[in-house]
């Protein structure tokens, strides 16, 4: 049996929750919005990357992760935001593996206007809480640019340990980047 492809979390300041695919003219309005902002930290941007066409069957093949239990991605949006018309992050827990390692790789974005104000560190620490209680992961991993000092005191502040570095880890705006690895660990994991 498949697994719930709708979720909503409410922290103080923030709704999280999953969006599909007839939600796509909101998610390309916020990656648009934030084009020039994202650029530096994320892969080059596909052709097709800011068409409905596009995000529409991103979230679908989101949904579809989710569905058998390779991950989830939640889109932020500001608490006062009822009618959640205008995105302001998004965090996703990709490559879920079970068996032995019973982890995922985190990854996430903040919109330019909201930068800088403890929102992600806030979303992070309810995404983790999910990740960790309701999904029940041993471990959550996130890889960080090295000049990207923001990224990396929102994970520190949250618990997580530095546990290395990756050479050219990840092709980020067409460059080979390094990247640092951070690991947290689920104290309160159920064999």
């Amino acid at each position: 049996m498949g697994r719930k492809t709708t979720l909503r979390i409410e922290t103080k300041r923030l709704v999280l929750c999953t969006l599909g695919a007839k939600h796509a003219k909101t998610v390309l309005d916020y990656h648009k919005r934030n084009k020039e902002f994202f650029r530096p930290w994320l892969p080059s941007y596909n052709l097709h990357y800011f068409t409905e066409d596009f995000h529409r069957l991103w979230l679908k093949r989101d949904e579809e992760r989710m569905k058998v239990g390779q991950g989830v991605r939640f889109y932020l949006f500001d608490i006062e935001d009822f009618r959640q018309e205008r995105i302001i992050g998004d965090i996703s827990a990709t490559n879920v593996i079970r068996g032995v390692l019973q982890s995922c790789f985190l990854g996430y974005k903040m919109d330019e206007q909201k930068n800088g104000k403890g929102l992600m560190t806030e979303a992070l620490a309810h995404t983790t809480k999910y990740l960790f209680e309701d999904m029940n992961l041993h471990r959550v991993e996130a890889h960080i640019m090295l000049r990207n000092l923001a990224s990396q005191r929102v994970v520190e502040k949250l618990g997580f340990d530095q546990e290395g570095k990756a050479k050219a880890y990840l092709k980020i705006n067409g460059k080979w980047e390094d990247h640092y690895r951070y690991g947290l660990v689920n104290r309160n994991y159920r064999e």
